[in-house]
């Protein structure tokens, strides 16, 4: 088979390694339009389990990333001054560059062909003449999507909240979610460490905020200085440090169809998560799995394209659902920055709406036993 890959990240890498390896005479090649060293991003989370998904499927894959990852059991709520530590919420985190660089590894010793700086703009480019099919994994704003959005029925919606991915050096103990009031409005820091001295550190704040802050007419320095006051507290001295970073919106996308013809979806071109929920990359790494397996399962091409949707859509969509409930909660945060920290750090917890008052009691029984006495009058199983 003839397998033509657009994007070298997540998705894209590891669907190519999982065919590779199932049939070392499949024609493989990835296009990645950026260096092999693009250092591009910071780290990359996921929740609960880490790479407990890869196990059954991919057992070398497992043993070969779990022991790059920081792990921590706890989350962190900070409601400006006051830490909220709950239990029962265990992360792992790896940093952006050392995923990518051991899956371009593991693809090459397959035998995969990854094409670097190779910026391809169109399907009818002669690079792709031939191919049995074509893969867009070229991330949330796909051209392979963009130009075949009637094809695929792609929805966009671009959430009002500003962002700004980050880097530090200061390593922290745990995944934490710092909230702090401003004159300007409440900025939210999403903060955790990648490796033994490196932590991610994204800022998040309302459309609102961001404008009150003037942070559309401020350079890039500024910016930093701006959110190192912010976070003064919580940086202890060390500075925020930018990788070609900038403030965007979150567009949440979705499509109706995962393909036309032999061009298929994977990764944050098929759908976006929201980062707060810690998905992205797990998404993208079972998206491959998927629609390999449908590949070894079905008898041709088309069949394969419908089965992968048929699988895969029912445990996507409550990951995106919980996505854009989570979405939501930020938006508000002005608003809920007003509760009390114990009740704030319940209102994080319940935000998605699987997370009912037995699950809270289940992962952290202080917290759920702290909300109980600061709400006497309230009965049932959820809040």
């Amino acid at each position: 088979m003839k397998l033509r890959i657009i994007g070298g990240g997540p998705a894209g890498l590891y669907f190519a390694a999982l065919m590779k390896r199932e049939n070392p005479a499949h024609d493989v090649v990835v296009f990645e339009r950026g260096p092999r060293d693009a250092t591009w991003g910071f780290g990359v989370v996921f929740s609960d389990r880490a790479l407990e998904f890869l196990r059954a499927d991919d057992e070398p894959m497992y043993q070969l990333l779990t022991p790059l990852m920081e792990t921590w059991p706890n989350l962190t709520i900070v409601h400006n001054d006051t830490p909220v530590p709950i239990t029962g919420n265990g992360f792992a985190a790896i940093g952006r560059l050392e995923l990518l660089s051991r899956l371009y590894a593991h693809a090459e010793s397959l035998g995969v062909r990854i094409e670097f700086d190779s910026e391809l703009t169109s399907l009818d480019d002669p690079a792709l003449a031939g191919a049995d099919l074509i893969v867009g994994a070229n991330g949330a704003f796909s051209w392979v999507r963009n130009e075949h959005e009637t094809e695929f029925g792609t929805e966009t919606d671009l959430r009002p909240n500003r962002f700004i991915w980050y880097g530090t050096r200061k390593a922290f103990d745990s995944l934490s979610l710092t909230f702090r009031e401003t004159e300007h409005g409440v900025f939210c820091a999403h903060h955790y460490r990648y490796s033994p001295g490196m932590s991610t550190f994204l800022v998040e704040v309302t459309d609102a905020t961001w404008q009150r802050a003037g942070f559309a007419v401020m350079g890039e320095q500024e910016a930093i200085r701006h959110c190192e006051q912010v976070f003064a507290r919580d940086l202890g001295g060390a500075p925020i440090l930018s990788n070609k970073s900038y403030w965007r919106q979150f567009p949440a996308v979705t499509n109706r169809q995962w393909s036309f013809g032999k061009v298929v979806l994977m990764g944050d071109a098929l759908r976006t998560a929201h980062f707060s929920i810690g998905s992205g990359t797990r998404l993208a790494m079972e998206d491959a799995i998927a629609l390999w397996k449908a590949l070894r399962d079905a008898g041709s091409v088309p069949e394969a394209l419908a089965l992968y949707r048929e699988r895969r859509l029912p445990p996507m969509k409550k990951i995106l659902d919980a996505a854009s409930a989570s979405i939501r909660w930020y938006e508000r945060m002005d608003e809920l920055i007003k509760l009390s920290p114990i009740d704030f750090a319940y209102s994080y917890m319940a935000r998605t709406g699987r997370v009912d008052h037995e699950e809270v009691a289940r992962r952290d029984p202080k917290l759920a036993v702290a909300w109980e006495r600061a709400h006497p009058e309230i009965h049932g199983p959820s809040y």
